[in-house]
Order: structure tokens, then sequence, then C-alpha cells
């Protein structure tokens, strides 16, 4: 089923939508990735460029010789990953859709260069941000309450 999707920088600045026709989604451990994001990988979404409506277009850097990237230069916001040649697709960063959640990592792509302790840290301990004064402190003088 096909279905719109809305997304966008963390400042607003940047908004898209797109028309997905499933939840699949991806973790790039490579190098750039890495050094684009300062995380040990990302998640991305591959769909359509045709599928593809921005209210407002990214900024864009050339990351390589054979990508760019788009993001927001109000905010940092990572968006996108392009080819300079394009084919069909791009790639969407996970984290910049309104819905994140939905998506499901269906593989890995570039294991070569990822961090293999990172993979599984589903029985670490967890803090709740409620449960951090430091930070909650700070959100509720911010906000006058936690964020969503």
């Amino acid at each position: 089923m096909i279905e719109t999707m809305t997304g966008g920088c963390q400042c607003g600045r940047i908004r898209y939508s797109v028309e997905i026709d499933n939840n699949d989604a991806y973790l790039c451990h490579c190098r750039m990735c890495q050094r684009a994001t300062g995380g040990v990988s990302i998640a991305f979404k591959s769909v359509k460029i045709a599928n593809v409506t921005w209210a407002r277009e990214p900024d864009r850097y050339r990351s390589s010789p054979i990508a760019q990237r788009g993001f927001c230069s109000a905010c940092g916001t990572p968006l996108t990953f392009e080819f300079l040649e394009p084919g069909a697709n791009m790639d969407l960063t996970v984290g910049s859709f309104d819905e994140p959640g939905r998506f499901v990592p269906k593989h890995h792509f570039s294991p070569e260069t990822w961090h293999a302790a990172w993979l599984d840290t589903k029985d670490l301990p967890t803090t709740r941000v409620a449960d951090n004064p430091s930070t909650a402190d700070r959100w509720i003088k911010a906000l006058g309450k936690l964020p969503d």
C-alpha cells in the first residue's frame, strides 16, 4: 500500500513529503556516513527520487567523488544521501521522518567498517529523560515540560 509520509530537519526549515510502499530501512556503517553524522552508523530509507517533494530543498555538499548529502545549514540535520549520477532512488535519514518508529531495519551496508560493540546494545542499562534530574530540569526550565 502506498502511503505519503512527511519529515524534515530539527528546526523545521527543510520539510519533505514522500510516497513509500514499505517499512524497510537499513543501517549504513561506512566511514563516510560515520564522519558525516558523528555516529557509528546511520539509518536510511531508500525512496524513489520521483516520489519526494521538498517544501524547501535541502542544502547539499559533495561528500565524496560519487555522492552528495542533503542537510539543513541552519540546524545541521543530515537528510539525504544521493549519488551524483542519480539512479531512480535516493536515501532519506530515518531520524528525519516525523514517524521514524514505523521503519524496520532489513540489512546492514558496509559491514567492513562497522563497530561490532555497537550493534546489539539492548541489554545495556537505560535512563529515561525524566529520571535524569540534570537533563529533566533543563527541559522544564526551557519548555515548562519534558520533550515529547
